[in-house]
């Protein structure tokens, strides 16, 4: 009974991914560029069997089905197509932090699952073949594959559209101060909300300036310019945001307590504290900031109404094996 348990971070995109212009291939419209998340991990054991009459998933000790377990399922259908493998498998997955909440649960869960199913199955593909391949389970995915400061590369097809880091993690002492507004899985998943990116009439402006925004925020990254990336990430979150809202149907992942943190992050860095907000798709607002800056930065945000609890994390490492 091939065995193997892998560990990946989630992680959290300064330019973001909204949107795909191949739905199945989960190949994005513009690139993006993202930093791990330390601490904050999905542990995943995959054990392929030679006996089992079909796939099974459990998520946090919750046996899955439905939805939960088909997308799995197709995903490890990928890996048995390279692997020449009809075996079942089963599939144990945990995160140490709220999932589907816009802490990028979906991105960490198939990194790890691309590493552990791969392994298990026999195949030994390097970063580049596993940034692609966790893709297909979700497109975000392919960013926690590699370590430290990632940027997913547009590409021209499946097989080249993938991650690279372009820092490691012990290039820029950053951390991410998470302000939990709603720990409970959000009402449409990111997958949903993709498909309908098109039907905003922002999009198109959207991912027509990505390039440059993808360009500000490299020089910043790679220069430790806290102000221009700042500048960048809070009109790249704010951007994704407006086309949600203006799709059809509209998606309003804001919350009355996700307003009191932006607000509450400007006005701090007004008053010379250096910090900004970012969103993924969800309520719950990433706040940047230095390392060394963090605890004060976490105990602020712990003290707004709304706030249930503030996760903090450093610049995360690779994808991994653990057993």
């Amino acid at each position: 009974m091939p065995t193997c348990t892998a560990a990946a971070h989630p992680n959290i995109a300064f330019i973001k991914y909204w949107g795909n212009r191949h739905e199945g291939l989960r190949l994005p419209v513009n690139g993006s560029i993202s930093m791990n998340l330390a601490g904050l991990e999905a542990r995943t054991t995959v054990r392929f069997e030679a006996g089992l009459p079909q796939d099974a998933f459990t998520l946090n000790g919750a046996a899955q089905s439905g939805a939960a377990l088909e997308r799995v399922s197709r995903f490890l259908d990928v890996v048995r197509g390279l692997a020449h493998s009809d075996q079942r498998a089963a599939v144990e997955s945990q995160n140490n932090f709220p999932t589907g909440a816009g802490i990028a649960s979906s991105a960490a869960a198939f990194a790890a699952l691309a590493l552990a199913a791969s392994t298990a199955a026999g195949l030994e593909l390097d970063e580049a073949a596993l940034s692609r391949l966790a893709r297909r389970g979700s497109g975000s995915a392919c960013r926690s594959v590699p370590a430290g400061f990632v940027e997913w590369h547009l590409g021209t097809g499946d097989g080249d559209s993938g991650a690279v880091s372009i820092a490691p993690p012990e290039h820029w002492a950053l951390a991410d101060c998470v302000a939990v507004v709603a720990a409970g899985e959000k009402p449409v998943g990111s997958t949903a909300g993709h498909a309908l990116a098109g039907s905003s009439p922002l999009q198109g402006a959207r991912v027509a300036d990505a390039a440059r925004r993808l360009d500000l925020c490299r020089r910043a990254v790679l220069g430790r310019d806290f102000a221009a990336l700042a500048e960048v990430v809070e009109l790249d979150s704010n951007m994704m945001h407006a086309v949600m809202m203006t799709s059809q149907p509209a998606l309003f992942y804001w919350q009355p307590a996700s307003l009191t943190v932006m607000q509450a992050v400007g006005e701090w860095r007004r008053a010379g504290l250096g910090v900004c907000y970012t969103l993924d798709a969800g309520p719950n607002v990433h706040v940047l900031c230095a390392a060394a800056e963090a605890p004060a930065v976490s105990a602020r945000l712990a003290e707004l109404p709304g706030v249930r609890q503030v996760l903090t994390a450093g610049v995360g490492g690779a994808a991994r094996r653990v057993a």
